[in-house]
């Protein structure tokens, strides 16, 4: 098998770290994409500053690779859009690589060639089989000796019911629920959430960056509701300017202050259950308990994403039963321990499965935590293709090692790049510490 390629399936951050890294070993990559370009995820929040600066986003053997060809490496102290993240690295990177990465390419299934997972007898010596719909209609099997997916989870955000399930009536009001931050640069984002009353629902970070953006909406009459299934807004704001991720305490400063100023409307204990329209176009979210949030003209659902595991049903992958990712790994990652600068950097010692040569990469290798971080990603691929490479003792060697104060940080708060690069985590404390209590919402928040 050694003469077949090795599949890597999504052209994001990790899927082309991912060919980079096999490249450089002397393996032959073939990333599949089903989208018509490189880093389409990233693109879609292209509005959203990263938390994460430029030196912690460039994989190492991708730089390597792009170097050589004139590429200009972005100033590694300042913090990208999803647009220039793109634009400036993984759009270059895969045209560097070249026909290595095919676009308009989905891989619908991966199996062991001629075998079921029911199958024992083959497993080791039979190569993967990769089957791909192209954008044409046309469908093909490509046969490999490994495959890494590192298709992401961008496309499987949770519903809005509170048991994981869409709730009642959420389908047939699919016209007014989104599940991703507003872009309110866009005029008609702008036009759809002006003067409207807008439930947000959700905790994490997107949640925040949601609440604060839409209050800049204000003065249009936007009227927020914050709909949280916990029962007290908590921790939800982080530490402030004693967050550990300062970034993440400044997004979460914002958005205590939008709601003490009352322009949003805090509704806690609440696990919606439908969605029931109303005869003036509007809907109303009822919760388990019977409680209601009416008279909503739009409803922003920001509670996660999920993998998508059914085209891998025939591989015998072990995950776990709580957030389906790899046993090994899912005590590293569980979100209530962990914050994305806790997480210890891992490699293919915990991201093996029972199937031989299979392994989940990047953001779907944490099922559904949210705390993943493109440098550890990086570290992920790096040691998959040692171990491909018959590089064990690489393989297992941390070569990752992060800043005590995680590398979560960034501006992460507003679009414009001066702004907020003091308040990464990686950057001094101070810069929160010298902050105002009370910041302004003249802009919109584009953290996540």
């Amino acid at each position: 098998m050694v003469e077949l390629p090795v599949i890597v399936v999504g052209a994001g951050p990790v899927g082309l770290a991912s060919a980079a890294e096999l490249a450089e070993r002397g393996l032959e990559p073939l990333v599949l994409e089903k989208a018509d370009r490189a880093g389409a995820a990233v693109a879609a929040w292209h509005h959203v500053r990263l938390f994460s600066p430029w030196s912690e986003l460039v994989a190492p053997a991708a730089g390597r690779l792009l170097e050589p060809t004139g590429w200009e490496r972005p100033a590694g102290a300042e913090y990208p859009t999803g647009r220039e993240w793109a634009s400036r690295y993984l759009r270059p990177l895969a045209d560097v690589l070249g026909a290595r990465v095919r676009f308009d390419a989905k891989v619908i299934g991966v199996a062991r060639r001629g075998r079921n997972r029911v199958v024992d007898a083959g497993r080791e010596t039979e190569p993967l089989t990769v089957h791909v719909r192209h954008g044409d209609g046309r469908e093909e099997r490509i046969t490999a000796r490994a495959v890494i997916d590192a298709s992401g989870t961008w496309e499987g955000p949770n519903p809005l019911g509170g048991d994981g399930l869409p709730a009642l009536g959420e389908h047939a009001a699919a016209d007014q629920i989104s599940y991703r931050a507003p872009d309110l640069t866009d005029a008609a984002a702008r036009a759809r959430y002006a003067g409207r009353h807008v439930a947000v629902v959700g905790s994490g970070h997107s949640a925040l960056t949601a609440l604060v953006a839409l209050t800049g909406l204000a003065d249009t009459g936007t009227r927020v509701s914050w709909v949280l299934r916990r029962g007290a807004v908590g921790d939800v704001f982080g530490g402030g300017d004693a967050d550990q991720l300062p970034a993440r305490g400044a997004l979460g400063l914002r958005a205590k202050q939008a709601v003490t100023a009352g322009h949003v409307e805090v509704v806690t204990g609440f696990r919606t259950e439908a969605v029931e329209p109303a005869a003036d176009g509007r809907v109303s979210l009822v919760s388990d308990a019977g409680d209601r949030v009416s008279d909503v003209d739009e409803v922003v659902v920001l509670t996660g994403f999920r993998p998508d595991l059914s085209w891998l049903s025939e591989l015998r992958l072990e995950l776990d039963a709580t957030l389906q990712a790899p046993v090994a790994l899912a005590p590293l990652i569980d979100p209530n321990v962990h914050s994305c600068g806790t997480v210890y950097p891992h490699g293919v010692k915990e991201l093996a499965h029972p199937e031989p040569n299979v392994y989940l990469a990047g953001m779907k290798s944490y099922g559904r935590a949210p705390t993943f971080l493109a440098m550890t990603g990086y570290e992920q691929v790096r040691s998959i293709a040692a171990d491909l490479a018959g590089d064990r003792e690489a393989a297992e060697r941390v070569e990752l090692v992060l800043p005590e104060t995680g590398v979560c940080g960034g501006a992460g708060v507003f679009d414009e790049p001066a702004q907020d690069q003091a308040a990464g985590c990686c950057g001094p404390v101070a810069a929160l510490e010298s902050a105002p209590e009370t910041l302004t919402l003249s802009a919109p928040s584009r953290g996540d």
